[in-house]
């Protein structure tokens, strides 16, 4: 009987390395997302533990319900800073959206189903222009939106000083309606519009050439440039998309509040940055997904909703909450980023 050459015989030294080495690991770049949906979770334990009821299937729908318009901001911020981008002036084309819709149905005497059509072409043109100033003459998109900020929130007073309440009895009915998912359960039109804005935005994301240009714009937009992309049409994209989104969500505002006014969605636009820093996407572009918005989203909620449930906290609370938790990610990216730079 030949006994295999001691040569041969595998070194116990290497056995451990082998091991190791094809051991499943998590992919550094989900880590942020890990990381969101991971306290999240957590968060909506300790409030069920706490407060007894607390995060029912309603309670989770109303998080929804509360925040839908934030979550349409959210989604269009995600692609500007998936493209290396920010976009400031989100906030203001919200209030703008809501001045110009109360107006033309309550002052003019529109139908609904005119106004909102073209309240949303407004926006995509406002997001529109903003983009190609940014692409042609190779402006910050820090001012650039800065500028569109102070532009869209100086057009609502020139609508009106003053509040506008929408009375029309239609649009009343749509802000009232709701979807009955069971008993003692229900979704607004806004909530669902803002799952629809989700559901189309993660495929335009990852199952189009547009949200791939994004990424590569994002990643490194020399080497977009390099391979071919469009990378000009690329950027005008994502701000008109942003545009869109923006005034999508002035009209899913007017359902929560029937009204339209100059000082609504103030600081929506750093909540909206907030949501999609705080959902795993990179400020410095390339990384990210839109499901982590929405979990950056519903974070922000919980976190409101664990305040108002306690009773005894100020409601500045969540910003102080929110602030802290901007820091950790900010500090978990820096990491992510310098460790994947020492990979190459």
């Amino acid at each position: 009987m030949n006994a295999a050459p001691l040569s041969e015989a595998p070194h116990p030294a290497q056995v451990p390395a082998a091991s190791a080495a094809s051991r499943p690991r998590l992919n550094p770049k989900y880590l942020p997302l890990a990381t969101t949906i991971a306290l999240f979770t957590a968060m909506a334990t300790a409030g069920s533990v706490l407060y007894p009821g607390f995060f029912s299937a309603q309670v989770f729908l109303n998080l929804l319900i509360d925040n839908a318009f934030l979550v349409i901001v959210a989604v269009g911020m995600t692609f500007v800073i998936l493209s290396g981008g920010i976009d400031l002036s989100v906030g203001s084309v919200v209030a703008l959206t809501t001045m110009v819709l109360a107006s033309l149905v309550e002052r003019h005497g529109w139908s609904p189903t005119a106004a909102i059509p073209l309240v949303l072409a407004m926006g995509t043109v406002f997001g529109a222009c903003m983009g190609f100033l940014i692409e042609r003459f190779r402006l910050q998109p820090f001012i650039v939106t800065l500028a569109g900020m102070f532009l869209a929130r100086g057009l609502c007073y020139l609508i009106s000083i003053d509040s506008i309440s929408i009375t029309h009895e239609g649009y009343s009915e749509m802000a009232q309606w709701r979807w009955s998912l069971g008993e003692s359960m229900s979704i607004s039109l806004g909530a669902l519009i803002a799952l629809g804005v989700l559901l189309a935005a993660a495929f335009i994301a990852h199952c189009t050439p547009f949200g791939r240009n994004v990424y590569a714009v994002g990643g490194s937009e020399h080497s977009a440039v390099l391979m071919g992309l469009p990378v000009r049409r690329t950027l005008v994209g994502v701000y008109t998309l942003s545009g869109l989104c923006s005034a999508l969500a002035g009209v899913v505002f007017t359902f929560y509040m029937l009204s339209g006014y100059g000082l609504h969605a103030t600081g929506m636009e750093l909540d909206a940055i907030a949501a999609v820093v705080i959902g795993g996407t990179l400020l410095t572009g390339g990384v990210g997904y839109v499901a982590g918005t929405l979990f950056g989203v519903l974070m922000l909620g919980i976190i409101q909703t664990l305040i108002s449930f306690d009773g005894t906290l100020s409601s500045w609370w969540t910003r102080i909450v929110v602030g802290v938790l901007l820091f950790v990610f900010c500090l978990l990216q820096r990491l992510l980023t310098h460790r994947t730079a020492q990979r190459h």
